[in-house]
């Protein structure tokens, strides 16, 4: 199998509503994202050919998907009182509502699923909080 791999990073802010350690008070990584994607057979025609895909592309893609999360405040639906949202929009803050806590696991996967709706064969997704530590998703 032939296996493409590219990277894309983010500066995002998050916390862990009801956990019990650190990571319960609001702190900020330097996210990585990692995808690789793959084929057993490369591309026979056009501009493509004699590739899985287009890297240029999948770069691309990626790093719109990721811009998205970018210098945000990452928040799990319902971990914060409305009015505490509706403050925090009222000072400027930017925020990304996710329908999961936002670990390096449900994030891993968040990743992977919304590359594969994008039509890549994706075969693994990792994140990573710092450089030691990761999830991943296949």
């Amino acid at each position: 199998m032939y296996i493409l791999k590219t990277r894309s990073e983010f500066d995002g802010a998050h916390f862990l509503k009801d956990y019990d350690g650190k990571c319960a008070n609001l702190h900020g990584h330097r996210w990585v994202v990692t995808i690789e994607v793959g084929s057993e057979e490369l591309e026979t025609e056009g501009t493509s050919r004699g590739m899985v895909v287009d890297f240029g592309k999948l770069k691309e893609d990626l790093k719109n998907v990721t811009a998205g999360f970018d210098h945000m405040l990452l928040i799990e639906e319902g971990s914060l009182k409305p009015s505490t949202m509706a403050a925090m929009a009222d000072e400027g803050f930017r925020m990304v509502s996710l329908p999961f806590r936002p670990t390096a696991e449900n994030l891993a996967k968040h990743f992977y699923d919304v590359m594969a709706e994008k039509g890549y064969n994706v075969i693994l997704a990792r994140v990573f909080e710092t450089p030691e530590n990761c999830a991943e998703y296949r």
